[in-house]
């Protein structure tokens, strides 16, 4: 598996802290490895978009799509409470 990076996710990546980019880079690494690593908890967000939500911690959420053998990351923010 591979990822491709929306515009989306771009800018927001780059809103994020440095502290909260490095959590980011950790999670999608370990989406690289294994896409039911525990911490991940990755699940279907949206099921008639196709779209996955992956956690970063307890306060951040990433978003993405599979397509054939990638991973198209759509964005990362807050996770609402």
């Amino acid at each position: 598996m591979e990822f491709y990076s929306t515009a989306s996710f771009v800018r927001s990546y780059k809103k994020l802290s440095p502290e909260i980019q490095k959590k980011v880079d950790k999670a999608l690494d370990l989406l690289l490895k294994n896409i039911r690593y525990p911490s991940l908890r990755c699940k279907k967000y949206d099921e008639e978009k196709d779209i996955w939500q992956g956690r970063v911690n307890r306060s951040y959420r990433f978003y993405f799509l599979i397509k054939g053998n990638a991973y198209i990351l759509l964005e990362v923010k807050a996770h609402p409470k």
